[in-house]
């Protein structure tokens, strides 16, 4: 059974595109730089589905250049591309998902504990820091986000006009204990002038499922490790288009 790529889904959400949309923004971003392809709602559509897991590697730098994003946090495998394209010579087609070809990468799949909820809709993402160049002074970084729950993983991408600094999380649900990654690339026009953070998360979620609370973890500009409080408080449960139009906004 193929396994959703949510991550995907939730980049093509986070950017307020129909999977038409997306497959015209893929084929406009080939020809652009000379690299024409034939991205359709089709192809989007499998991708979404976990059927092809591994674009070729125009699609792949297509859906780069349209996301903002690398690869590999869009949910593909470029390390089973990369395994086809030695042993056949060329690029093929996309790779198509099977579990022998998982387990030949992955190994023998765990059990993973199952979440208590379902997480997936709009919230509204929290977090402060300090900025050391500005007298120690405490900022608060406001975003939409969309998330999206597949088992115990949940995406998160933040929608584009709730903030010029996109943000992205990857977390695992275990119980009410959750755990991941985060990355937010500052705007260029900004104080931080277009850098790139990232850093880890753990957070706990609420009985009522209505909000997660916990504490990011960092670099500074500086080198220096910080922390500081981050929460995630649920909005809507609907990813629709009218829903994520309405959200589509700064937090007030």
């Amino acid at each position: 059974m193929s396994t959703p790529n949510s991550a995907l889904r939730a980049a093509r959400m986070g950017l307020l595109m129909s999977q038409d949309d997306f497959a015209r923004a893929l084929r406009e971003a080939g020809t652009r730089v000379g690299q024409p392809n034939d991205a359709s709602k089709r192809l989007v559509q499998r991708w979404e589905a976990g059927v092809s897991i591994s674009p070729r590697p125009a699609y792949a730098r297509a859906l780069e250049s349209v996301t903002g994003l690398p690869i590999e946090v869009l949910g593909f495998t470029p390390a089973m591309l990369q395994a086809r394209v030695s042993a056949d010579g060329n690029g093929g087609h996309d790779v198509e998902n099977s579990s022998a070809g998982i387990a030949a990468v992955h190994g023998t799949p765990t059990t993973q504990p199952a979440p208590r909820g379902n997480y997936s809709g709009v919230w509204l993402s929290r977090y402060e820091y300090v900025s050391s160049g500005r007298d120690d002074t405490v900022f608060t970084g406001l975003h939409y986000v969309v998330v999206l729950q597949h088992g115990n993983r949940l995406t998160v991408r933040s929608l584009p006009g709730s903030s010029d600094s996109p943000l992205t999380m990857d977390l695992t649900v275990d119980g009410n204990v959750v755990t991941g990654t985060w990355v937010e690339q500052t705007a260029e026009d900004g104080y931080y002038r277009g850098a790139r953070y990232h850093g880890a998360v753990q957070m706990l979620a609420e009985p009522t499922g209505r909000r997660i609370v916990g504490k990011w973890v960092g670099f500074g500009k500086e080198m220096d490790v910080n922390t500081g409080p981050w929460e995630l408080v649920f909005q809507d449960a609907s990813t629709n288009k009218a829903t994520l139009d309405h959200y589509n906004r700064r937090p007030e």
